[in-house]
């Protein structure tokens, strides 16, 4: 389907001060700690301010991480419209198959508003063990865990937990979360392509591995913000949104702390301000009721309450309740600013070669790329071939500034030779907020890589993009 832009608008236009935008973007950009890859800001459901740093595009698919939480939660919410599912229904009333199994009196009290925010009754994580006891269908294994406490009196942050939720949505319609949510959700919100990570048994994993643009981040939260109403048609129930965006269970003492620590709805966050979905390295949806307002960020950080408290120091006092007069400057500036938003590429410089170079890793193995095994050089000076599990991946490198590979691998390189001996290159991974950080060392012909954000669903390059049916 065409995607249909939303609605844009100037920010003095609907109360909000450029300066407190520019102020956010001078946080973002200026601290060490954080890389930001997108933002985009909504008043009045129009877009005032948008902006993706190169090499990261506005129509690039980024990986959501536990993001995807909130869209599952969504599929869940129309399935019990559709009378698919209930909240108080048993979560073993749905895997019938597994009734001998289960025996724990807890796990077969669990509810499916239990795992949908997320107190099932365990006091931690518990997807490693879920996997182990049940590698086949983790659903199983996670029940045959016995929680600690009653259902729905403990918090605790768990995969199983939303990967049960999803598992029931999927069960209960036939459909994958994608197909389930196309015409139901997708098409009406004008969101384009998307792409979801499946486990071995086929299903949409619904606690990680979405991908999708910043643009749906912001559909999506315009939507809840709209308490369910788009356009005129009504895709959520009042009352769903209403328990999706209430704090059910707040974290125990010590458990988590700052944002992290204000309650937990139907796969939302509550916040300071407002509520979120959010996912790991810094990607965030934020509603904010009050300010009537959406923030969507996309980036790769391991410091994530910093870009929270960046936007409620400098955004949040920008929002004011009325048009702000005489800011078409400031507008304008803010405007070409988003325009020209770009990461600094790695440093060095670009040389020809005598003849092709071939590295090995240094000590034999990269650490955290235990299947990349070589890495190639062209003559030319603008080639790279990265050689893992035997296969290459060639990526173009050499211009000014990053050089983009469309695939099959969407990456952009930047870096050249920082001495007579060392060539640094900085690899973007961009479906992702993955890097890996290359050195090469004519020296002794070998070269070290290591993840600047570890990826949580794979240790290999060839798998850092978005899981199309076609690749």
């Amino acid at each position: 389907m065409r995607v249909r832009p939303l609605p844009t608008s100037a920010p003095s236009a609907e109360g909000v001060d450029p300066a407190g935008v520019q102020a956010l973007l001078d946080g973002l950009e200026t601290d060490p700690d954080l890389e930001p890859h997108s933002l985009m800001v909504l008043r009045h459901g129009k877009v005032v301010a948008a902006g993706w740093w190169a090499p990261y595009t506005a129509d690039r698919l980024h990986l959501l991480y536990s993001l995807s939480k909130s869209f599952t939660a969504t599929a869940a919410g129309i399935a019990a419209a559709e009378g698919l599912l209930r909240l108080d229904d048993t979560v073993i009333s749905y895997f019938p198959e597994l009734e001998a199994d289960i025996t724990d009196p807890r796990s077969r009290a669990m509810l499916v508003r239990h795992v949908a925010s997320m107190a099932s009754g365990h006091v931690a994580e518990t997807y490693d063990r879920a996997v182990a006891a049940d590698r086949e269908e983790p659903v199983r294994g996670f029940l045959l865990l016995p929680p600690e406490r009653d259902p729905g009196t403990v918090f605790a942050y768990n995969q199983p937990a939303t990967y049960t939720l999803a598992a029931i949505v999927q069960r209960v319609t036939g459909q994958s979360l994608t197909d389930y949510l196309r015409p139901r959700l997708l098409d009406p919100l004008g969101i384009g392509e998307v792409a979801w990570r499946r486990d071995r048994t086929g299903r949409q994993l619904g606690f990680s591995g979405l991908h999708a643009t910043t643009d749906a981040i912001a559909r999506l939260g315009q939507l809840y913000l709209q308490r369910g109403e788009w356009e005129g048609e009504r895709l959520l129930s009042e009352a769903w949104v209403a328990e999706a965006t209430r704090p059910h269970l707040v974290a125990e003492d010590g458990t988590w702390s700052g944002d992290w620590a204000r309650g937990y709805g139907f796969q939302f966050w509550m916040a300071r301000h407002g509520y979120r979905g959010d996912g790991l390295y810094g990607q965030y949806c934020l509603v904010l009721p009050e300010q009537d307002a959406v923030v969507a960020i996309t980036g790769a950080t391991h410091e994530m309450q910093k870009v929270l408290d960046l936007v409620w120091d400098r955004l949040l006092p920008a929002f004011g309740a009325d048009p702000l007069p005489g800011r078409t400057q400031e507008d304008a500036a803010l405007a070409e600013r988003l325009d020209r938003l770009a990461l600094p590429p790695a440093g060095g410089k670009i040389a020809p070669l005598e003849q092709d170079l071939a590295f090995t890793p240094y000590g034999g193995r990269c650490e955290g790329l235990p299947r990349l095994t070589g890495l190639e050089i062209a003559a030319d000076g603008r080639r790279v071939t990265l050689v893992e599990d035997g296969q290459r991946l060639q990526l173009g490198f050499g211009a000014p500034g990053w050089t983009v590979t469309e695939g099959p691998v969407p990456a952009a390189v930047s870096g050249g030779w920082t001495g007579e001996d060392t060539l640094v290159l900085d690899v973007a991974l961009l479906e992702t907020p993955h890097h890996v950080d290359l050195t090469c060392s004519l020296t002794d012909g070998t070269f070290t890589a290591r993840w600047r954000t570890q990826p949580l669903h794979s240790s290999r390059v060839a798998a850092m993009r978005a899981p199309r049916a076609s690749v």
